[in-house]
C-alpha cells in the first residue's frame, strides 16, 4: 500500500474478525450506529466497569495537561454520551464553549441529559462546521471507528484554528501477548457479564464485544502519527500510559 493510500484507509486493518460485522464502509456505519445506539442506556455504567471507575478523573487530566483550560472553545468528536465532553465543559467553564459531535441519535440523547452544550450529528470525515472554529479538537477512544483517517485529519485541521490542538484519546493493542489476552477478556467478556449480573443493562454485549476485536485489528501508532503529520499537523506527538493508553497530539501551525 502506498503511502497516500495508507491514510485514506480506515483505522482498521483487514481482520477476518470484522467480517463478522461488515464487509464495507457503508455497512461499517450503519452497523456501528445501531450499536452504539442498542448500548447507549447501558453505556455509562459499561464504561465505568471497563476503566474501574477512573474514566472521568483520566479524561480531565489529559485533557488539562494537553491545554484546554478556561474560555477556549472545544470541539468533542464521537462525543457518544459525553464522558470527554462533560471533562472540557469543567475546564472551559462558563466563558468557553464546548460542541460534541457524533452520528449516533442514541448517544446524544445521553449526553444532552448530562450537560447542555451545541451537539451535531455527523461523523469525523465530514464535520458540519465552517473553518477555523475552535480551539481543541477532543477525540476519546473512537479513532477505531474512523473510516478515512485522511479525512477525519483533514477535518480536525480544518477547523482548528491557527495554533489550536488535536488530542486523540485511544487504546492500542499490547505488545505481549498476555496482556493482549487479559485485555480483551476484561473488555469482551468480563465487562458485559458484570454488566447482565449487576442489571446494568445486557444490550452493550454485542458493542463490547467489537471493542475487543477492534482493538485488536488498530493500526499501529506510528501509522497513526504519520497521518496526523500528512494532513499537515506540526508537532505531532504520542505518549502512552500502563502499556495501552495512548494520547496523540499535533498542533495547527
Amino acid at each position: 500500500m502506498s503511502e497516500p493510500e495508507a491514510h485514506r484507509s480506515g483505522a482498521l486493518k483487514a481482520d477476518p474478525r470484522l467480517q463478522t460485522y461488515f464487509h464495507n464502509e457503508d455497512e461499517r456505519r450503519r452497523v456501528t450506529q445501531a450499536m452504539f445506539d442498542e448500548a447507549a442506556t447501558g453505556y455509562d455504567s459499561a464504561e465505568a466497569l471497563t476503566a474501574l471507575g477512573s474514566g472521568a478523573w483520566y479524561r480531565r487530566e489529559v485533557l488539562r495537561r494537553n491545554g484546554l483550560r478556561e474560555g477556549m472553545s472545544l470541539l468533542d468528536v464521537a462525543a457518544g454520551t459525553g464522558l470527554v465532553t462533560v471533562a472540557g465543559v469543567e475546564l472551559v467553564g462558563p466563558k468557553g464553549r464546548v460542541i460534541a459531535l457524533d452520528p449516533s441519535p442514541g448517544m446524544l440523547a445521553e449526553l444532552r441529559k448530562k450537560v447542555a452544550v451545541d451537539t451535531l450529528e455527523g461523523y469525523a470525515e465530514s464535520i458540519p462546521l465552517p473553518e477555523a472554529q475552535v480551539d481543541f479538537v477532543s477525540m476519546g477512544y473512537a479513532l477505531r471507528h474512523v473510516g478515512d483517517l485522511s479525512s477525519a485529519f483533514a477535518e480536525y485541521l480544518r477547523v482548528l484554528r491557527p495554533g489550536g490542538k488535536v488530542c486523540i484519546m485511544e487504546i492500542s493493542r499490547p505488545r505481549s501477548r498476555l496482556l493482549r489476552g487479559a485485555l480483551w477478556f476484561h473488555i469482551s467478556v468480563l465487562v458485559p457479564l458484570l454488566a447482565r449480573l449487576t442489571g446494568r443493562h445486557a444490550d452493550v454485549k454485542r458493542l463490547w464485544a467489537y471493542y475487543g476485536d477492534t482493538i485488536e485489528a488498530a493500526l499501529d501508532p506510528d501509522t497513526i502519527l504519520d497521518a496526523l503529520r500528512h494532513a499537515g499537523f506540526a508537532d505531532v506527538d504520542c505518549s502512552v500510559s500502563l502499556g495501552i493508553f495512548r494520547e496523540f497530539t499535533g498542533t495547527k501551525p
